[in-house]
């Protein structure tokens, strides 16, 4: 993902807490950060915790002659690429939807020619109000994007609509209003996770994949536009904003879901970890050692499971379709055979023998193998920028034919 300036205002809500942890979230997604504060929000979040996570002075005040001169308030309206307002309050909301324009926050989102989007946060009554959901409507006449709020329990006690979403919802709501919408009108379909092969009533078979990198990639799909399906194996990662997922546990499972998606989809991106092999045998009941003698060996026996990726590749018709393969040896040369026998578009390999990157960890390193005999080799990447790299490709192949 290209990185962008985004300001963050924040008001003064007790959801202004997650206000750093979500500055982490966006620097994490390599975009640079600044803050301004409410003169309410400085009750319950420090402008020094702030500063510490952003690396960028606090603004508080409208009127602050050791900031006017380096950045007044129409130069920091100019400066964002995305104004995000979290946590948003009803009074907040109010302010912006009748131009009021009282304190440094309110004066720069009137001042801005940047998109908005809030995160609205309050009781579950004023978020319910009239007033409220009028000034909602208002703001979303004029442009300004919501994200949630999320049901649940709230602070004052009660329960409902009104909690802030989650920094990483928030996060992928804001990156989704910065990135072209490249790919609008298609649908897209990705696998992701690891599958789980039945032994018995408590057992499988499976692997270490976290899922990371096929989210990763049905989220930078979303940002860009696309209606996206994602058939997701063993994670327990959330449902990336704007996602539609289909959750499954076996390859069987999994050939199923991706099958009743792979006609209506332009784009397919297999990055899940399928099991080569089940048990031909799976025991609906936990098989106890008690059974064997002490010392006496169980035989597994096991039957190879469909290759999904070589199906949809032989009706792939003018779809485009991309393969991942996590190899532990030779792997551009693992990766070449696969690509010829898959017979789809372009592979991404990654050797899981390095402990920096692959399973279970935030950033990867891979390489893109086509067809042509090229090989792309990136360098260490957050797996977010490994999913933008790999849809720009994408693109760049659609636009080819």
């Amino acid at each position: 993902m290209e990185p962008h300036r985004i300001l963050l205002a924040i008001s003064g809500g007790i959801a202004a807490y997650k206000a750093p942890e979500l500055v982490r979230t966006l620097k994490r997604d390599g975009h640079e950060v600044r803050c301004m504060l409410t003169p309410e929000a400085e009750r319950f979040v420090s402008p020094l915790s702030l500063q510490a996570v952003s690396g960028e002075s606090v603004r508080r005040d409208l009127f602050d002659p050791g900031e006017e001169g380096e950045i007044d308030h129409i130069g920091l309206a100019d400066w964002a690429d995305l104004v995000l307002v979290a946590p948003a309050t009803a009074n907040l909301l109010a302010k912006m939807a009748h131009g009021l324009a009282n304190d440094l926050v309110s004066a720069v989102l009137l001042a801005t020619r940047a998109p908005i989007l809030v995160a609205p946060a309050m009781n579950v009554n004023m978020w319910s109000h009239p007033a409220t959901q009028a000034n909602l409507e208002t703001l979303r006449a004029r442009g300004v994007a919501t994200i949630g709020p999320e049901a649940g329990e709230l602070a004052c006690g009660w329960e409902g609509l009104g909690r802030m979403s989650d920094p990483a919802v928030v996060a992928e709501a804001a990156a989704g209003l910065l990135v072209p919408s490249s790919l609008e009108g298609l649908r897209v379909l990705v696998t992701a996770g690891g599958t789980a092969e039945p032994i018995d009533a408590v057992r499988s078979l499976t692997n270490r994949s976290s899922g990371k990198m096929g989210f990763a990639i049905a989220a930078e799909a979303a940002r860009r536009g696309a209606r996206v399906t994602l058939v997701a194996g063993v994670t327990s990662l959330p449902t990336p904003h704007g996602v539609d997922r289909v959750d499954v546990r076996s390859a069987l499972e999994m050939r199923e879901a991706v099958l009743a998606a792979f006609e209506d989809s332009a784009i397919v991106v297999k990055a899940a970890a399928v099991a080569d092999f089940r048990p031909v045998d799976a025991s609906d009941r936990k098989i106890k050692k008690e059974q064997l003698a002490e010392g006496e060996r169980m035989t597994l026996e096991l039957v190879q499971n469909p290759d999904i990726l070589q199906e949809i590749s032989a009706r792939k018709g003018d779809r485009t379709i991309v393969g991942f393969a996590a190899e532990s040896h030779d792997v551009v040369a693992a990766a070449q055979r696969k690509l010829a026998r898959k017979g789809c578009d372009l592979i991404v390999a990654n050797d899981i023998s390095r402990a920096d990157a692959g399973f279970e960890v935030d950033e990867n390193a891979v390489l893109f193998v086509w067809p042509s005999g090229e090989v792309e080799e990136l360098p260490l990447l957050p797996k977010t920028g490994v999913a933008a790299q790999l849809f720009d490709r994408i693109e760049k192949l659609r636009e080819r034919r």
